[in-house]
């Protein structure tokens, strides 16, 4: 099997694994990831299939929706793609890479305190690609459609935003969705690894603050 058919058999798989996910992280949200990761692998000296399959099972099994005693199951994601690329045959060594990217490209994960940290080029492009559907107009949706998904207040005056929590407090937080974006949104346009990606932030970035801006001006009852 040539890259291009994987990559292909990969996408089949996704589709059919998030059908009916929620919609901030469904097929669309991977179709976006995996084409901004194509688009920033342009301007970097990377691994074109690790970056392609990266992208497309990054959020094959995202922890959140698999509860468990801390706040979300974080193995079955790398498990779910362990085993497809293995059935696939692919070389073991690209399945580490992509089972490590899994792992690491979270941005819970930035909150933990790591031991044994993982880099690569590859995970720079991935997480920079992730980290832009989170922001900017999409990323709004996306923040709005996953707390009313958990059923989550707009906003509460009386519940500051949490700017120090641990990766564990993070996982189980119930705060109003007008909290996530300073306890992360706008956090990640200062975060990005790669200079494409950290260039389209910027923009994405600003509008946010603009939409913040708007929002309080409303809830304000400001003219």
């Amino acid at each position: 099997m040539n890259e291009k058919q994987l990559i292909f058999k990969t996408i089949d798989f996704v589709k059919e694994t998030l059908e009916g996910a929620e919609g901030g992280h469904d097929w669309f949200h991977i179709h976006r990831v995996y084409k901004n990761a194509q688009l920033i692998a342009k301007t970097e000296k990377a691994d074109g299939l690790v970056v392609a399959l990266g992208a497309l099972l990054h959020d094959i099994a995202d922890s959140k929706f698999y509860p468990d005693a801390s706040g979300g199951d974080e193995t079955i994601g790398p498990k779910m793609a362990a085993e497809f690329l293995l059935s696939l045959n692919v070389d073991s060594n690209v399945i580490e890479h992509i089972i490590h990217i899994i792992k690491n490209i979270s941005f819970k994960s930035s909150l933990a305190t790591k031991t044994n940290t993982f880099a690569s080029i590859e995970l720079d492009i991935i997480q920079d690609a992730d980290r832009l559907d989170a922001i900017g107009a999409i990323g709004i949706a996306r923040c709005f459609n996953y707390g009313g998904f958990k059923n989550r207040v707009i906003y509460d005056p009386e519940i500051p935003p949490n700017l120090n929590m641990t990766k564990e407090e993070y996982k189980k937080s119930n705060a109003p969705t007008i909290n996530h974006f300073y306890e992360k949104l706008l956090l990640l346009k200062d975060k990005m690894n790669t200079k494409t990606g950290l260039r389209i932030a910027a923009d994405r970035h600003l509008f946010m603050e603009k939409y913040l801006k708007q929002f309080f001006d409303e809830w304000n009852g400001k003219l």
